[in-house]
């Protein structure tokens, strides 16, 4: 089907239009939050600040991530250098990745979707699990388990960046450098240690979110082996809890981006209610909250 068929002019102009005030009020939330954050655990250090505060930084690093992928598909920002400059400078580096090298995985995620050449079914293809196997996960990622192994990775990229492409070691350089200017700054505030909860964070809380996210997008769909994103991709229904510390931005709206990649991700919202109005969801059913998709998706 062409997917543009759906729409009347009016209505693709408008969930394909870019709006670069909107996208830079998405960034600019994102690192408000993370500073915020810090400026908080830094005059109330507790166990419950900084508890809070590790679960916070986990979901705005997924924001981060979630700004690189927008601005990888070119649907962020109308200007592609500025797209460019922010998918790396702003968001990418400050996470370890690699705007470029990301988009060649993803973009074959969306080409192969619903067939055995979809370079990221091995994220989700053994959906549904037992409730058991679902617990070791996430005390795998909220105890660093898989995290540390991100690390060790970075680490051992660091260790053969003499052998690297002058693309992937500009990459890696510059990511050390933008988190270096992380520590710089935090302890010119004589707050040093808050990095730790940025990098803890990065290897707990992200990969928790991380997975999560996995799991929303393609884990235990109706038909993982169909081409039809309605098959194959879920949108959830969530809150603004969930929101802030799980889905940020907008992604719970997957199924919307498979069907049409060049929407950005701030209309993909806009998106799902015109299709809902035009009958093209009749019969489905859309799941509310990631507790009850986990419930779903684990079995006893």
């Amino acid at each position: 089907m062409n997917t543009k068929s759906l729409f009347t002019d009016d209505e693709f102009n408008f969930i394909t239009s870019k709006n670069t005030l909107y996208a830079w009020r998405i960034v600019l939330f994102d690192w408000a939050v993370i500073i915020a954050t810090f400026v908080l655990c830094a005059h109330f250090p507790n166990p419950f600040t900084i508890l809070l505060g590790i679960f916070i930084l986990g979901s705005r690093q997924l924001g981060l991530a979630v700004v690189v992928h927008e601005t990888g598909h070119r649907t962020f920002f109308s200007s592609n250098k500025l797209n460019d400059w922010v998918g790396n400078w702003l968001t990418g580096y400050w996470v370890f990745s690699n705007k470029d090298s990301y988009m060649k995985v993803h973009l074959k995620h969306h080409q192969f979707a619903g067939t055995q050449d979809d370079p990221d079914l091995n994220n989700y293809r053994n959906y549904p699990i037992s409730r058991t196997s679902l617990q070791r996960k996430i005390i795998r990622d909220l105890t660093g388990q898989i995290g540390w192994r991100r690390i060790k990775s970075i680490g051992r990229s660091i260790r053969k960046l003499g052998s690297m492409s002058p693309q992937s070691a500009t990459y890696l350089k510059r990511s050390i450098a933008m988190n270096l200017v992380m520590i710089t700054v935090m302890s010119s505030f004589g707050a040093a240690w808050l990095y730790l909860m940025w990098l803890v964070a990065f290897m707990t809380t992200h990969m928790l979110v991380v997975r999560i996210r996995q799991i929303g997008e393609h884990a235990a769909v109706p038909d993982l082996t169909s081409t039809d994103a309605r098959l194959n991709t879920r949108t959830l229904h969530i809150s603004w809890l969930e929101r802030l510390f799980i889905a940020p931005h907008g992604v719970n709206f997957h199924l919307e981006h498979h069907i049409l990649a060049s929407v950005p991700i701030y209309r993909l919202k806009d998106m799902h209610r015109l299709l809902l109005k035009k009958g093209y969801y009749d019969g489905m059913r859309f799941q509310r909250g990631y507790y009850s998709l986990l419930n779903g998706v684990s079995v006893a």
